[in-house]
């Protein structure tokens, strides 16, 4: 027997409900690979799921948790063996399939990425999906031709767990980063993980008439979507580059095409959820190197299955700073 978090509905009222609740392997889905889960984290997507389920959750009961570290335990899968580090982020698992707010998981070994060397598993969901598509967002830029000596880099969003994990790997690289906020108190926090500028998110979140301002960002990392998007791509400098990676902002996008046919401007779309196998190992490879793990640390508040309602309700609202490791088994 082991423990989970189990979100249910109640089909009269349509309200759901999640608790800590004993299950057994009979419970689990039928998948190639079973893995002792060390450690999850919480992400926007974890709320919704924990919560009113955002059009995400496709049956119940259910189990949350889009991503998760851990230990295999068997496999009927040869890429796979007792006592592998694995790492799972995406493919859907945690919103149409079971996910890893769970002492036991079950995954198809297509889903999973082996742990590469100097990351444990606690580290692992310290970066988790967050970090993982902060990672595609710099990967991307730099495969478009972003250097250090180009200039500033943007982050909007900073705080949270994409932009966290983005200021700190731009910074290491080298980058100038300037990370976007609404929330003064956080400039410590973000000037720990190496931002050197602080921009108030008052001063970039309002649409203007004019498509073209100052050619002030040699690139950016966007997890906020919206009029800010909007205006940060008339301040992008030629031929930069934005990645975008989340709407916390909302998903309307206010802006001309401008931008794009006199800047070159390009916008990049970062998916983590589908992103095909070798760029996932890659990404894991280059976290391995390019992410510092005392600045990751910094960032890291604990968390337990018995946590998660009230967690999953604090990130709906913005309210979660940094990130977020949930131990399964505490």
């Amino acid at each position: 027997m082991f423990n989970a978090l189990v979100v249910n509905k109640d089909e009269e009222s349509g309200k759901t409900s999640a608790a800590v609740q004993s299950m057994s392997l009979d419970d689990l889905p039928e998948a190639e690979v079973t893995v002792a889960v060390d450690y999850s984290t919480v992400n926007y997507k974890d709320g919704l799921c924990i919560g009113p389920g955002g059009g995400l959750v496709r049956k119940y009961p259910h189990i949350p948790g889009i991503d998760f570290a851990g230990t295999v335990e068997s496999s009927s899968d040869g890429r796979y063996k007792a006592g592998d580090k694995v790492v799972l982020t995406g493919w859907r698992v945690g919103e149409a399939h079971w996910g890893g707010y769970t002492q036991k998981a079950r995954a198809k070994a297509d889903w999973l990425v082996p742990l590469p060397d100097g990351i444990d598993t606690r580290q692992a969901m310290a970066v988790g999906t967050a970090g993982f598509t902060a990672m595609l967002a710099v990967m991307a830029l730099e495969d478009h031709g972003l250097k250090p000596e180009h200039g500033p880099v943007l982050v909007t969003g900073a705080a949270g767990g994409v932009g966290s994990v983005a200021t700190a790997i731009l910074a290491d690289l080298g980058y100038e980063v300037a990370a976007v906020t609404g929330r003064p108190e956080t400039e410590d926090y973000l000037r720990n993980l190496g931002a050197s500028q602080i921009v108030a998110r008052d001063e970039i979140n309002e649409t203007t008439k004019r498509p073209l301002e100052a050619e002030t960002w040699a690139g950016c990392v966007d997890a906020v979507g919206g009029d800010m998007l909007a205006r940060v791509l008339g301040q992008m400098k030629y031929g930069a580059s934005v990645s975008a990676v989340g709407l916390a902002g909302g998903a309307g996008l206010p802006a001309t095409v401008i931008p794009f046919l006199l800047r070159g401007v390009n916008l990049l779309g970062i998916d983590s959820v589908m992103q095909p196998y070798a760029n996932r190992v890659r990404a894991w490879e280059r976290i391995s190197k390019d992410l510092p793990m005392d600045k990751l640390e910094a960032m890291v508040k604990p968390a337990t299955l018995s946590d998660l309602p009230a967690l999953g309700k604090d990130i709906l609202k913005g309210q979660v700073q940094g990130r977020i490791v949930v131990d399964v088994n505490a």
